[in-house]
């Protein structure tokens, strides 16, 4: 556990040095009547995730965390195999955008996880893989202007419906 809390925290330091080098390709300050630069949100996203990940090193190396003075495996059989079912069906997800759209493939893996991971009942499973999709296509085409991905011709009726309650 104590090897895996350092290694996650200087991977994820990484990423955010990665993510903040890649968003100052947009403005990250202030633009006068305009606004935050496209970069902005990204950059001081990122400053803060590595911020935090300097706080684990931190606190790793003073071995003040539980995690920084356990001896145990990072994963026992059960993290591996919920790993293992989380990660396919991310895979999965990642796979069906381009076929079922965004969306669709939001739905399947919401139903995925509450039914099948969470073992929840029918009922919340289904109003979770429903709403949630609807609720994101009304907040990102809608209020937000930002087209996701609408997978293959056979999912165009029912974008053609949305669209019309947007437009």
């Amino acid at each position: 556990m104590r090897n895996g809390e350092i290694v996650t925290a200087g991977i994820l330091a990484l990423f955010s040095l990665y993510l903040m080098w890649k968003s100052t390709e947009l403005p990250v300050g202030y633009i006068a009547g305009q606004g935050p630069g496209g970069g902005a949100w990204p950059f001081w996203l990122s400053l803060i995730m590595l911020l935090c990940c300097g706080m684990i090193a931190f606190n790793w190396w003073r071995g003040t965390s539980p995690p920084s003075q356990s001896t145990e495996p990072v994963l026992d059989a059960h993290g591996w195999r919920m790993l293992i079912m989380v990660g396919g069906g991310i895979v999965v997800f990642v796979g069906l955008v381009n076929i079922i759209s965004m969306y669709g493939a939001v739905a399947v893996f919401l139903l995925y996880y509450v039914k099948y991971l969470g073992r929840h009942g029918w009922g919340l499973s289904l109003a979770l893989a429903l709403i949630t999709p609807l609720v994101f296509f009304f907040f990102f085409e809608g209020a937000m202007r930002i087209t996701m991905p609408t997978g293959m011709p056979f999912t165009d009726p029912v974008f053609d419906i949305l669209y019309e309650i947007i437009y």
